[in-house]
């Protein structure tokens, strides 16, 4: 409640606190939030190894979202020495459990080649997946894969309509595209104003 200002004032610090609290009595959910604050730097000074090592108590007791951020550590280097097959392993566990998250980051391994063999059906496999639990992030990598035809039939209509969506929920690297779409007059009539509105909101975000 802390954390979101919900019936109290927002406050980092005092998250913080309470996570810990329960995150010393081996919460899962507690020790993955208390990561978050870590790597994010909110209510402490940030570090990657502290949010780390909560990452991995919560993900070692099975908890899908911080097998996922586990994950994302190993995949960026972070806090960890890079790891792409570590990576894979986590995101996988998190995917088994049917964690939206994970499901865009393992398609993202799979379009790129990393820890795995690279194909492209089974990034768009799993972005579905993702995009079915309404993640804004694997709706702009499945409108990026119809945009240049990969794993699915060239589409420029598909690759706006998904592009949209997730430009709707705030993802910034969609409303670029978006915004690009309509510079290009590609799946929509051109309009310079339209790319203009979407490029700008996605300035804002930088």
């Amino acid at each position: 409640m802390y954390d979101k200002g919900q019936g109290v004032i927002q406050s980092d610090e005092e998250a913080v606190k309470w996570y810990r609290k329960a995150a010393e009595q081996g919460n899962a959910l507690a020790e993955d939030n208390l990561g978050v604050m870590f790597q994010k730097g909110r209510g402490v000074n940030q570090s990657d190894e502290e949010a780390v090592k909560w990452y991995r108590k919560s993900a070692d007791q099975g908890y899908a979202n911080a097998q996922n951020n586990l994950g994302a550590m190993y995949r960026d280097g972070r806090g960890v020495p890079q790891s792409d097959t570590e990576a894979v392993k986590l995101f996988r566990k998190a995917v088994e459990q049917g964690d939206g998250f994970a499901q865009d980051n393992l398609g993202f391994m799979y379009a790129k080649g990393r820890g795995v063999p690279q194909s492209d059906e089974e990034a768009v496999k799993l972005y579905r997946k993702a995009v079915e639990q309404g993640k804004a992030g694997a709706q702009n990598n499945l409108g990026w894969m119809y945009k240049n035809g990969l794993g699915v039939p060239q589409s420029d209509e598909e690759a706006v309509k998904w592009f949209r969506k997730a430009a709707e929920q705030g993802n910034a690297l969609a409303q670029y595209n978006l915004g690009v779409m309509y510079r290009d007059g590609r799946g929509v009539p051109q309009s310079d104003a339209e790319a203009a509105k979407w490029i700008k909101k996605a300035a804002e975000k930088r």
